[in-house]
């Protein structure tokens, strides 16, 4: 027997353990950075949901689009202004996100999902009645951003995989601009989720060493924050991913997407390729 042959062999044993573990069970996965533009990682990020949901498992997407949006603004000659990493979205603005994300994007998410042998169907806040959101007032007058209020669940059936646009929509019909990372991990814990993926353009969390951290408890993550080990763009994914795990969901993970299928690599190996971070000490 060859090694190539035994090399498939130990893959398909490793991986049995995890495909009984998760089988049955929510994985929300947001979809974005070089994941969602490379056309190899696309392809292989579709395949990895497709084989997820053909051995048992349940994989909602929820993708982000904040480079599409942003060409197609200047297509049509508008800036794109920013306050504390978030999107200004007067309603011009608006009517590009919801074009882009709960057209563009969200369908080709779908059909290459479709493509590779799975049934996906593309959903946003408008579109899906999934998403209800209130405009974001914490902050500097930001527009159509919205915040999470409510996740519907029964449109999330376990039937086909859902793919979702971060657009909420508020009492009074508006439509609003979401953080896809803030939408998946609402997703997550509406879910009771037994894992929330962040896909990201970095290795995972990275100590003062560069050296990749896992298998964090959400004590030490709070110490690794106040000791300024995570800061800057990281903040806000690691906040999701401590808020999810410290509101029922099983696992959050912060993994590479730069890594052809990174997500199968993760939840199918021992070693992963990623930062895990869960609520157990």
């Amino acid at each position: 027997m060859s090694n190539k042959t035994n090399n498939i062999a130990s893959v398909l044993i490793e991986a049995l353990p995890y495909i009984q573990k998760f089988s049955g069970k929510n994985i929300v996965i947001k979809y974005g950075g070089n994941a969602m533009i490379d056309e190899k990682l696309k392809s292989s990020f579709a395949r990895d949901i497709v084989l997820m949901k053909s051995v048992g498992m349940n994989p909602i997407v929820v993708h982000g689009g904040g480079p599409q949006i942003g060409r197609a603004l200047e297509n049509i000659g508008k800036e794109s202004q920013f306050i504390d990493g978030m999107r200004v979205t007067d309603s011009e603005t608006m009517g590009v996100v919801e074009s882009v994300l709960g057209g563009v994007v969200n369908q080709e998410i779908v059909s290459l999902i479709q493509k590779h042998g799975g049934n996906a169907v593309g959903l946003s806040g408008k579109s899906g009645d999934v998403v209800f959101a209130k405009q974001l007032t914490d902050r500097a007058d930001l527009g159509y951003v919205g915040e999470v209020e409510h996740i519907e669940t029964t449109t999330l059936d376990g039937n086909s995989i859902p793919v979702i646009a971060p657009i909420g929509t508020g009492k009074d019909g508006s439509s609003y601009n979401i953080n896809a990372d803030l939408v998946a991990g609402e997703i997550a814990q509406a879910l009771n989720a037994e894992k929330l993926i962040l896909l990201t353009n970095t290795q995972g969390l990275l100590n003062a060493n560069d050296e990749l951290l896992t298998g964090l408890d959400a004590h030490t993550v709070d110490e690794l924050i106040a000791d300024d080990t995570i800061y800057g763009g990281m903040l806000p994914k690691i906040d999701c991913a401590l808020s999810a795990v410290k509101h029922g969901v099983k696992a959050a993970h912060i993994i590479d997407g730069r890594v052809p299928h990174a997500v199968l690599l993760e939840v199918f190996t021992d070693e992963g390729v990623g930062t895990l971070i869960t609520d157990d000490e």
